[in-house]
């Protein structure tokens, strides 16, 4: 049998070189890792494995591996008095974790014969929070924050803005995590909220941290309070596949370039209409290929500023599409 512990620290190469020993039975593996296997486990080696997921320690757990290391000889042995409200700090801020719950009380008993939450918190530094910017926490939590400010949940996004903040995530990585989602997942329904996005990253670069925190909260409770639309989204993946499946036809003529010599002689740009010569603005003409004429790939929803937007949608097309016979 062989154990290897924190397997994740092994290059792909090494873990390659575990592969024969492993399907030849030569060896029975047995490896431990804190990460996400999916991650850091090459994928030949984990099809040959069994997932087995340790589930982080209750906090009943963690009150009862307290206990014993204030009490036990082989532990403090009570030489130190430890406050029942500095025990619930440390059983709340282990995370599951015992090995982060026992490191803080050792160092706040090092400076005090009395831990009291205030030695508690004086010995606990950013670990104290559970997210690793590497490791899969970091993909939790950022899934966390995406998907509750796309369910409009502005607490629970809140929540997960501060955990990424006090464990030192990148701000600028918020900030574009933020810009995306405005239009992926609000788009048309609120167009101020990509702007409020935009305006947050600018701000985090300009001033930095810690003050534009307050901005990426800002942005964080806009997004999440607009409403949401991800017809921008699928409007564009409708048009690529589309593309994908060969629908990528001629330009119409009379939107061909037209400012080169020679260009007439094709019909380049012949019979073009200037929308601007128009009092309303908006000709009746082809602009789609061919094959795409009367195809709809943006759908508004009847959410936010894409209530109106649909009925205007309905009145353009139509104008546009008169000309064929088609609204």
């Amino acid at each position: 049998m062989l154990f290897i512990d924190e397997v994740h620290r092994f290059s792909k190469t090494q873990q390659d070189a575990l592969l024969s020993a492993v399907e030849n039975r030569v060896v029975l593996l047995v490896a431990a890792t804190t990460e996400n296997p999916s991650f850091a486990v090459v994928a030949p080696l984990l099809s040959r494995s069994l997932i087995l997921q340790l589930r982080p320690l209750t906090s009943d757990d963690i009150r009862i591996v307290v206990q014993r290391a204030i009490e036990d000889p082989r532990g403090f042995g009570g030489r130190v008095v430890v406050t029942p409200e500095a025990v619930e700090l440390l059983v709340q801020l282990a995370a599951g974790d015992a090995r982060r719950a026992l490191t803080a009380l050792e160092v706040a008993a090092e400076v005090a014969e009395q831990v009291t939450v205030e030695a508690i918190e004086q010995s606990l530094d950013r670990a104290a929070v559970r997210y690793d910017r590497n490791g899969d926490q970091h993909y939790d939590v950022v899934s966390a924050f995406i998907k509750s400010v796309r369910g409009s949940d502005v607490d629970a996004a809140l929540h997960y803005l501060a955990r990424m903040l006090v464990a030192g995530e990148d701000p600028r990585f918020i900030a574009r995590r933020l810009m995306i989602l405005a239009s992926e997942d609000i788009g048309m329904a609120d167009p101020t909220a990509l702007q409020t996005a935009v305006a947050a990253a600018q701000t985090v670069a300009l001033i930095g941290m810690p003050e534009a925190q307050l901005t990426l909260a800002h942005a964080t409770i806009h997004l999440a309070t607009a409403p949401k639309s991800n017809a921008v989204t699928t409007a564009l993946a409708a048009a690529m596949a589309d593309i994908k499946a060969g629908k990528a036809g001629l330009v119409p003529a009379q939107l061909r370039d037209g400012h080169y010599s020679g260009a007439a002689a094709l019909g380049n740009a012949q019979g073009y209409k200037y929308s601007h010569d128009n009092p309303d603005g908006v000709v009746a003409q082809q602009y789609p290929p061919d094959e795409l004429v009367g195809v709809n790939y943006y759908r508004p929803t009847g959410r936010g500023g894409e209530r109106d937007m649909a009925g205007r949608l309905d009145r353009l097309r139509a104008i546009i599409r008169k000309k064929r016979g088609r609204a």
